[in-house]
């Protein structure tokens, strides 16, 4: 792979994570609309402007081919019904000012790929990898001892995003096609739930201001781009540089909790962070030597 291609990877992969990292900036514009009314724009609409990218890239092709393996349609809904149960968790946690937890489920989602690994795919781990999900155990139990329950939002999106990296990664469909197709299994749900809003008067998908119809509308093209630009960087770059790179989503997104919402941070919770943040050094660290280690 030469420098100039692997330049372009870290490129398009810095700027897949920056636009999740602003991700709580953008939707707390949203915060007036419910959850389920943000979730069901930005699936409509992330579908219409996926459609139209893959018209002008002339892709229907691969989208046609899909259709005729019943299997990978089964399993394109399972990732759409784990992907849109994490952008609700998501949409449901910036506005109750539940950012922090959120940032700690994405911190937390690469040790819980390598839980799935081990229990699904029968990965074995190698000892630093043992060490690495003792500290995300640890961060856990602390975090239980200062909330006085589980960090259920944490570990709702570590659960989903990882559980939808699993299933996504097990069906050979590329970025594009599969997100078109994910969108398109979540709007019978939108529509049957517009349909049942309909009822009582609210219009999920009308009757908006011309602002946040304008957000609603970009909240679909925001869901599209960061995914195209991560799946060009993962074409460009080993798995380790990748790795390395997401850690900058949930880092920003802990810094706008924090110091833009100014929402609390109790110093026991700071005790969890730093464990996440030791516990994912060390992971790196293991999956730095595996991925540059000689053939």
């Amino acid at each position: 792979m030469t420098p100039k291609s692997q330049l372009a990877g870290i490129g398009y992969g810095l700027l897949a994570y920056v636009i999740w990292g602003f991700f709580p900036l953008f939707f707390r514009q949203l915060s007036h609309v419910s959850p389920m009314d943000v979730l069901s724009n930005r699936a409509v609409w992330a579908c219409i402007f996926v459609s139209l990218l893959l018209t002008l890239r002339q892709r229907w092709s691969k989208v046609l081919a899909v259709f005729q393996t019943p299997r990978q349609l089964a399993m394109l809904a399972l990732a759409a019904l784990l992907v849109g149960s994490n952008w609700l968790m998501f949409l449901w946690a910036v506005a109750h000012q539940q950012v922090v937890a959120s940032s700690l489920g994405y911190f937390l989602t690469p040790l819980i790929n390598v839980l799935l690994g081990l229990i699904v795919l029968k990965e074995r781990l190698n000892r630093l990898e043992w060490i690495s999900v003792a500290f995300a155990v640890a961060a856990i139990a602390n975090e239980v001892a200062t909330l006085g329950s589980l960090p259920w939002v944490s570990l709702f999106l570590a659960a989903t995003f990882g559980t939808y990296g699993l299933v996504r990664k097990q069906v050979p469909v590329d970025a594009l096609s599969g997100l078109w197709l994910e969108t398109l299994a979540m709007l019978p749900i939108c529509g049957l739930y517009a349909l049942w809003e309909m009822q009582s008067g609210h219009m999920v998908f009308a009757a908006h201001d011309t602002t946040t119809a304008s957000l609603l509308v970009g909240a679909g093209v925001l869901t599209a781009l960061p995914l195209m630009a991560f799946a060009a960087a993962t074409q460009r770059l080993d798995l380790a540089t990748v790795g390395m790179l997401m850690y900058i989503n949930p880092t920003m997104q802990f810094g706008t909790a924090i110091w833009i919402f100014g929402e609390p941070m109790q110093t026991e919770r700071l005790i969890s962070f730093g464990l996440i943040w030791i516990g994912l050094f060390i992971f790196s660290w293991s999956m730095w030597q595996k991925y540059r280690r000689p053939a």
